[in-house]
């Protein structure tokens, strides 16, 4: 932003490479065009973002870029949650029970691969 001059055009593939939300974007398009810059979105087959007629067809874009955005998170909080209530088999065998009782069979001696195979976990999960 700071290179820009008036007269320059800005070349935009993507709305996201504005910024991360809607509102940001807006702010974003509102300054350059303060700024006398064009931004040019190719995906609109290069219209001018600051021009008032691509100012709704940006914000129809950016509003469904920020509904992805949402859904992405989530999905990813649903599935975290999902993973961590089903516990995987691996997570079982390294619960602070069997932790524990790693530490003390390796404390009195036991070797890596004895307490590896006792737990029914491989040698780099138990030094772990």
């Amino acid at each position: 932003m700071d290179k820009l001059e008036a007269g320059d055009i800005l070349i935009v593939t993507n709305l996201d490479r504005l910024s991360r939300d809607t509102i940001q974007v807006c702010i974003t398009v509102k300054t350059l065009a303060e700024i006398a810059v064009r931004a040019c979105f190719l995906a609109l087959g290069g219209a001018d973002l600051t021009s008032s007629t691509c100012t709704m067809t940006m914000n129809a874009f950016n509003t469904v870029a920020q509904f992805e955005r949402d859904l992405l998170i989530a999905r990813t909080q649903s599935g975290l949650t999902r993973a961590n209530s089903e516990r995987s088999p691996v997570a079982l065998r390294r619960s602070a029970k069997n932790r524990s009782r790693m530490s003390a069979d390796l404390a009195v001696g036991a070797g890596i691969s004895a307490t590896a195979g006792k737990f029914a976990l491989s040698r780099p999960t138990i030094c772990v």
